[in-house]
């Protein structure tokens, strides 16, 4: 990697660009299975641009991220490292992980919280090749009757939202857009 692509890719107004993708996180996890774009990051391939733009709004130096399959090369670490400062961890002591749906899995080997702190979980940040409001049915805080939104596996994430107050978060990214799904969701398979 480069110098001047390991030092670009962030940011370019900072306190403004952080703002619009914080509040473009901040509000689809709010309403799950809206989808909104977010922009700003322009990360090293195989990253989205979504995906991207919310590790460079959700993570710092104390914030620990995992790389899961292609995710994890030098060029994503060396971005990551440079306009964050976020350490590079495993998977069953990160913050945030992003990577493929596939390269995530098992989902069991992320931090679900305590009884004491259900809020020390890990988010995982699914890069998804399609991003749909179509699929399996979301019900639940946030959703005035019924969301729908296309999940890579539902068994399993209906699995994660039986934990509740336990478990994990997901944004699922493509391009530059993003979608969310608390632990608080319950799903209904498609159909």
């Amino acid at each position: 990697m480069t110098q001047q692509t390991q030092f670009s890719g962030g940011f370019r107004d900072a306190p403004i660009d952080a703002a619009h993708a914080f509040r473009a996180a901040m509000t689809v996890m709010a309403r799950p299975g809206q989808i909104r774009a977010i922009s700003g990051g322009q990360p090293p391939v195989p990253l989205s641009v979504a995906s991207g733009t919310l590790l460079l709004t959700l993570c710092d130096p104390d914030t620990k991220v995992h790389l899961a399959g292609a995710a994890d090369t030098d060029a994503v670490r060396q971005w990551l490292t440079f306009h964050t400062g976020a350490p590079i961890t495993d998977a069953a002591s990160a913050d945030f992980a992003v990577g493929t749906w596939r390269a995530l899995g098992p989902v069991g080997k992320y931090r679900i919280g305590t009884a004491e702190y259900p809020d020390r979980s890990t988010t995982l940040i699914v890069e998804c090749d399609d991003l749909h409001q179509k699929g399996a049915a979301l019900t639940g805080p946030g959703i005035r009757e019924t969301s729908y939104l296309s999940l890579p596996d539902v068994p399993v994430l209906q699995a994660n939202a039986a934990l509740y107050p336990l478990g994990c978060d997901f944004f699922f990214t493509c391009g530059d857009r993003v979608a969310a799904l608390p632990r608080s969701t319950q799903i209904k398979a498609e159909g």
